[in-house]
């Protein structure tokens, strides 16, 4: 059966539900691909003990609608996990945006056919859907990285993944539990499951900066100051670097005293807590001595935080300077390794040999675990499309295109991939801003664009080659000016073996990357060719 729509939509997170609901006010049709039971992308399926966003609540949300932003009430100053699930349903149901989701779907292919000027679009059970426009809203974070390691299978006991936690949860009272990885889920998770566990073994191959969330319960003050407010602080969100307010320093750090980067350092870790941390100075990573500064000032954090001065340096991140690895945003991350029930193992140092059936193997140590707990990454930017078999004109394919890393242009497009959108694509600030106000511009953008076509009675628009590499280059510049693409981390893909080592976000900033994006529409698409 072959079904055609004017727009289909592969995801139903954050982004593809406000895409269902922009273009259906707009007078298309839509259907929404998604290959959960139900909606919410990276919320639904990330349901480990601790999970939470990293912006605060009253930012991490959708800012279209007053009235929504108005209705909805936020619990703590940084949501849970279950509660922007609820959210994202509770929009969902309030636009009736569901009759248009096609759940239990997966994508394995997206076609361009240049004589009909249309994808065809099939799914894993045979079903086939056809329409002018695809809009991947398939995620940035999206599919689990999963290391292998020998004696996966030997193991007796469960082992669970952070970004696939069973719906029910897991009872972990009594357990011997080894948590893998200490990116931002591991971090999150850590304290939760130390608290639970008989045991906790933390194995850690790269420490990270963390700074404190400082959360709690959402004061009514502090709320009716935002809804108050909403509106104006929306407009004034947009105009800064990551789509987010926190109070972001402009003077250079390198202008100011060593005395005072470090009194105004204390003052965001002890008042103001979180990402705004970074926002210290608009030079935190670019240059050396400040970069150096704030790593040093955290790390002297963590050495005053956990007792034990072994462990507290096994946990100072050395190597790589604040920033060059995805901040993370914890409650009480640190001091859970003063439990007497935690503890560390650096496999830098002891590498993990294999899993056996009653644990796991280092180099040099063994340990009996009953549970083990996958927290491992992500195959970041470009994992969710490259599972896909994209083709695009010619039948040349996407996964051939990226071969040496992902090219886009104002990543939303693609040359030689006409009519496809990607919404925070790489080469778009996307893992730099609040990702809920991003995928909105992005999603405005596009809509714009496709009623663009319409008026001009144009088929299809299709990004040139020149003006994909004049942006790609331009994006890596941008990143060669600062000291992030040094770390291995996963914006360069570092945790994926094989993985070609390009640095995937924009760092332009997202107010600039929106002034961009909105004068290549004022120019007539420029960097575009139309059909």
């Amino acid at each position: 059966m072959t079904v055609g729509v004017d727009v289909i939509v592969v995801g139903a997170g954050f982004g593809g539900l406000y895409a269902l609901h922009r273009l259906r006010q707009d007078g298309y049709s839509v259907k929404v691909l998604e290959a959960a039971d139900s909606i919410g992308g990276t919320w639904y399926w990330n349901r480990y003990p601790g999970a939470r966003c990293d912006v605060e609540s009253m930012q991490y949300s959708y800012s279209f609608s007053n009235e929504i932003q108005q209705e909805w009430k936020w619990s703590e100053v940084y949501a849970p996990q279950p509660e922007i699930l609820a959210y994202i349903n509770f929009v969902a149901d309030r636009l009736d945006l569901k009759r248009d989701v096609q759940l239990n779907t997966r994508v394995v292919s997206a076609r361009f056919d240049e004589n009909s000027c249309a994808w065809e679009v099939r799914t894993e059970a045979g079903e086939v859907f056809v329409a002018p426009y695809c809009i991947m809203a398939t995620g940035c974070l999206s599919i689990p990285m999963v290391p292998d390691f020998a004696g996966l299978k030997d193991f007796n006991g469960p082992i669970y993944r952070t970004s696939d936690w069973p719906h029910e949860g897991v009872d972990l009272r009594g357990k011997r539990v080894g948590l893998i990885g200490t990116g931002s889920s591991g971090i999150q998770a850590t304290p939760k499951l130390a608290e639970q566990a008989a045991h906790l073994h933390v194995f850690q191959r790269t420490p990270n900066y963390s700074i404190p969330a400082l959360n709690g319960p959402m004061s009514a003050e502090y709320e009716r100051s935002w809804k108050d407010n909403y509106p104006e602080r929306r407009v004034a969100a947009r105009k800064t670097r990551n789509n987010t307010l926190n109070m972001a320093g402009t003077k250079p750090g390198r202008d100011v005293s060593r005395e005072e980067r470090e009194a105004e350092f204390e003052r965001r870790w002890t008042q103001l807590g979180g990402i705004s941390f970074m926002y210290a100075y608009p030079d935190m990573t670019s240059d050396p001595e400040v970069n150096a500064h704030a790593s040093e000032f955290v790390r002297g954090k963590i050495g005053a935080l956990v007792h034990d001065s072994e462990v507290a340096k096994k946990l100072m991140p050395t190597d790589y300077g604040i920033g060059g690895k995805r901040i993370c945003v914890d409650t009480a991350y640190f001091e859970t390794f003063n439990r007497s029930n935690v503890t560390l193992v650096d496999v830098r140092s002891d590498p993990i040999e294999r899993l056996t059936s009653t644990g796991l193997n280092t180099k040099s140590q063994s340990f009996d675990l009953d549970v083990v707990i996958m927290a491992t990454g992500f195959d970041a930017m470009t994992g969710a499309l490259k599972r896909i078999d994209i083709a695009g004109r010619g039948g040349v394919r996407l996964a051939d295109r990226w071969a040496e890393g992902p090219k886009t242009y104002i990543g939303m497009t693609v040359a030689g991939f006409p009519n496809m959108f990607l919404i925070t694509g790489p080469q778009s600030p996307s893992v730099f801003t609040n990702m809920v106000t991003s995928v909105e511009q992005h999603v405005d953008w596009i809509a714009d664009c496709i009623a663009h076509l319409k008026k001009a009675g144009r088929r299809a628009i299709e990004a040139t080659a020149e003006a994909e590499a004049r942006w790609v280059a331009h994006s890596n510049d941008l990143a060669s000016k600062t000291m992030m693409p040094n770390a291995n981390s996963w914006y360069v893909g570092a945790n994926i073996p094989g993985k070609p080592r390009i640095f995937m976000p924009y760092l332009g900033g997202a107010a600039v990357y929106l002034e961009y994006i909105a004068d290549v529409a004022r120019k007539n698409y420029e960097g575009f060719g139309l059909a």
